[in-house]
């Protein structure tokens, strides 16, 4: 993700770079509607991860501490790559589904709103 700067005052090397990962990449990963968590959590993961692996062993592992996460079905799982509807192919590898260095994943549980609906 380059940056444009307004003016010559801002300069220096870009720290995190996806070669500087040693061959994995930085994905973020949100929680829609459950501001227990203030923001997306950023991990690093190798490209070579299935959407599997990630659903089903990463997430829940982030994830978990919540109350509402017990309710959570996988299958009913609402993805988004940014602000897109998303549609993930789980034997496909992160890299397979498109999801480059510093991508953004977020997901909607249908009827899961935070704590007592609250959205915490």
């Amino acid at each position: 993700m380059p940056v444009i700067a307004l003016n010559e005052g801002y300069k220096g090397e870009v720290k995190d770079r996806e070669e500087n990962f040693h061959g994995n990449r930085l994905l973020f990963i949100g929680w829609e509607d459950h501001l227990m968590f203030c923001a997306p959590h950023c991990i690093p993961v190798s490209p070579a991860t299935t959407f599997a692996t990630l659903a089903n062993e990463v997430i829940p592992g982030i994830y978990s501490s919540h109350p509402d996460w017990d309710k959570v079905v996988i299958g009913e799982i609402e993805w988004f790559r940014s602000n897109e509807r998303f549609v993930p192919e789980f034997d496909r590898t992160l890299a397979e589904n498109g999801l480059l260095h510093k991508a953004l994943i977020r997901f909607r549980t249908p009827g899961l709103t935070g704590i007592h609906g609250s959205c915490s």
